[in-house]
């Protein structure tokens, strides 16, 4: 079996952070009296990654994943725990891990902003020592995979929101790390320009057999990129596995979309499921999920149906439910 890229062993890490009491009065106590109450960011999680995985890191805000991210890269120091990427300690920050990983944060950006982004690029080369052979290849592909030759010479500041993404992404991809993690990489970005850089992620593993580590507040990145799903609460592991799974196991419902012939009341759909929606002649019904099929067929016998179509609920609602679920049983 195929030896981990990535492996995390009772990672915790915590942040002191200065809490001061409301008003004057507490502003100056704070000079002789502050106080300081403990953070715990990731608190003991545990998990491996392995060669060409592209893996799903979920959580709310403040869960923990940035923090991870920002640990598995050197950026920040651990309170305990074992952590191994590509075989180095990231902490140690040699040159040699630096050059096999890239960090691409959708909320911050590494392109010089009067600058085209070809300068930028030009840069990256230097200080990751790419030959210039390896380097025009690798930029050709990945300019036509994100079409974006006509823009390179052009001044980053002049450049849109997806267009900027394209070239961030560009930059931190020329030295072919091995390892790349991706944070919130499509935030901000139109649901058109989501799918662009999701395909590009999806040909880049594809075409570099990158091992990926992704976050997103957007589930259909997840969703279409990843199989298997890390969800993290408030700096806890809560579920590691296939995707599918969460969703066999929180999905306890599924959704009838009905298209009605004819004028009913909504009192008479809600003898079939819940009526979440209901505007004549649209109607959407939850139903329990073993009982879907059975239902519609009742539906069809009952109404007169222009349409029936059975769906799944959306994966960010099943992540709610998961979350729910933990803190039931917490």
């Amino acid at each position: 079996m195929a030896q981990p890229v990535i492996s995390l062993h009772h990672l915790k890490k915590y942040f002191k952070v200065y809490r001061k009491k409301p008003g004057l009065l507490g502003s100056i106590q704070s000079l002789w009296d502050r106080q300081y109450e403990e953070v715990k960011a990731v608190d003991d999680i545990s998990f491996e990654i392995y060669p060409g995985e592209i893996v799903g890191f979920i959580g709310q805000n403040g869960a923990g994943k940035t923090t991870t991210l920002k640990v598995l890269s050197g950026l920040l120091y651990p309170t305990s725990g074992d952590v191994s990427v590509l075989g180095f300690n990231p902490w140690d920050r040699k040159a040699e891990f630096q050059k096999q990983f890239a960090l691409v944060m959708g909320q911050k950006n590494q392109l010089w902003w009067d600058l085209p982004a070809m300068e930028s690029f030009l840069l990256n080369k230097a200080i990751y020592e790419v030959p210039d052979d390896k380097f025009q290849k690798t930029l050709d592909i990945l300019m036509d995979l994100l079409d974006v030759r006509d823009i390179v010479n052009i001044q980053v500041r002049k450049l849109s929101l997806g267009q900027r993404m394209k070239c961030e992404l560009i930059a931190a991809l020329l030295h072919s790390p091995k390892v790349l993690f991706l944070d919130e990489p499509t935030i901000g970005l139109d649901v058109v320009m989501q799918k662009v850089l999701r395909d590009f992620i999806k040909a880049y593993n594809e075409e570099f057999k990158a091992t990926i580590i992704l976050t997103s507040h957007y589930m259909g990145d997840v969703k279409e990129l990843c199989k298997r799903a890390i969800v993290i609460d408030h700096g806890k592991k809560i579920f590691d596995g296939e995707l599918q799974e969460i969703i066999d196991r929180f999905a306890r419902n599924k959704i009838l979309s009905l298209t009605l012939n004819d004028p009913v009341k909504q009192s008479q759909l809600e003898k079939f499921g819940t009526v979440k929606e209901f505007d004549y002649p649209k109607a959407t019904l939850l139903v329990p999920r073993g009982r879907a099929a059975k239902i519609a067929g009742e539906l069809l016998t009952r109404f007169s149906l222009a349409d029936v179509n059975i769906e799944e609920p959306t994966i960010d609602a099943i992540i709610r439910e998961l979350f729910l679920s933990e803190k039931k049983t917490a």
